[in-house]
């Protein structure tokens, strides 16, 4: 690659590390806070001691953190709370844990902030004429669809778990109230920030500002605690070199051959996309695909539920999944890739079906 070529690249990716890096530190600082914990308890009580409800409210809440505060920092953030909320109550806790990361990736398509797939197709939609707004409006149907299928799919597989009841409700653990209510008040006024037009990296890194100060002043002696994923961020930047490297050098003419060329249909990029997301990764599956699947916004939209939506059938399929996997380890639940992979299969196959379906009919 030449010295322009990567200038133009770092322009492009760079917006969307800084996004990157500035909501894992939102969402670091308000774990600190208990923003997760209260939101935790609150569900629990609020499910009236019935399962399904409670389940319904981890749903609703896996829901908003994806598509607010990014698949990352429900994978990484929620599902340690979730887990312990189950064994505090005494229920079992594997539908709750792939409620968090099934929603943490089915449900990041919504806003251009909820997936980093996103944020880095938010260059090729304004090429296409399409802003903030016209994403969303594009998205929303197929996101709803995606969302309730994995729904769907979630309680006729534990069905007989989420039909139960359970009795204690989890105390709440004690927290600095000035430092909860700034950090609930920044992620809550995040989100009507992202989809007013400006560039997400904008309000994200304000924010971060913002919290890291208030942490500085109630609790000094946690900022240190407060880790930035620099590896991941430098993972990610080498695969985009990798893959941009690869397009020049023959992978771009192979590559619409799959997806059918400029009349390759919605349902054909789709799932080129989920099936390149599980074998290398979403990241890298659509960089390598988007130069081929920009023929029109449907187009483009239909990739990214392929490898959003439908990356969740292998552990390594998304970053979201390989973080979720750890945080279930560190927190006693081993999950096992073969197992996790056939239940996961029907969720993908269910979920980018559905949003594929009313991507075609809107």
């Amino acid at each position: 690659m030449t010295t322009q070529e990567l200038v133009d690249l770092a322009a492009r990716v760079g917006p969307v590390m800084l996004f990157l890096v500035a909501m894992t530190v939102v969402a670091e600082v308000a774990e600190i806070a208990g923003v997760f914990d209260v939101a935790a308890h609150w569900t629990s009580h609020a499910g009236r001691h019935r399962t399904w409800l409670l389940w319904l409210l981890v749903v609703a809440l896996a829901t908003a953190c994806t598509i607010v505060l990014s698949i990352d920092t429900t994978a990484v953030l929620l599902t340690p709370v979730v887990i312990a909320m189950t064994r505090q109550l005494g229920i079992p806790a594997m539908p709750f844990a792939l409620t968090t990361v099934w929603l943490a990736n089915t449900a990041s398509l919504l806003l251009p902030v909820s997936n980093l797939s996103n944020l880095i197709a938010l260059h090729r939609f304004s090429s296409l004429g399409v802003g903030t707004h016209e994403y969303i409006a594009l998205a929303w149907r197929p996101a709803l669809a995606a969302i309730l299928a994995t729904v769907v799919v979630l309680f006729l597989l534990h069905r007989r778990e989420l039909l139960t009841r359970y009795s204690p409700d989890p105390p709440a653990e004690p927290h600095d109230r000035v430092l909860l209510w700034v950090a609930g008040a920044v992620c809550v006024a995040l989100g009507p920030a992202f989809v007013s037009g400006m560039t997400p990296a904008i309000p994200a890194a304000i924010g971060a500002v913002v919290l890291v100060g208030v942490l500085a002043w109630r609790w000094p002696a946690r900022l240190r605690t407060v880790a930035v994923p620099w590896p991941m961020v430098l993972a990610v930047c080498a695969l985009f070199v990798v893959v941009e490297v690869a397009m020049r050098n023959g992978l771009e003419g192979m590559l619409a051959g799959l997806v059918g060329g400029p009349d390759g249909s919605l349902w054909q990029v789709g799932a080129v996309g989920a099936a390149g997301a599980n074998i290398v990764n979403n990241l890298p599956a659509y960089l390598a695909l988007e130069p081929v699947s920009d023929t029109s916004p449907e187009h483009l939209m239909a990739l990214l539920v392929g490898v959003n939506a439908g990356s969740i059938v292998t552990v390594w399929g998304s970053l979201a999944t390989l973080l979720w996997r750890d945080r279930c380890r560190r927190s006693g639940l081993s999950i096992d890739a073969l197992p996790y992979a056939a239940r996961s299969l029907a969720c993908a196959l269910a979920a980018v079906g559905a949003a594929l379906l009313a991507l075609s009919l809107a």
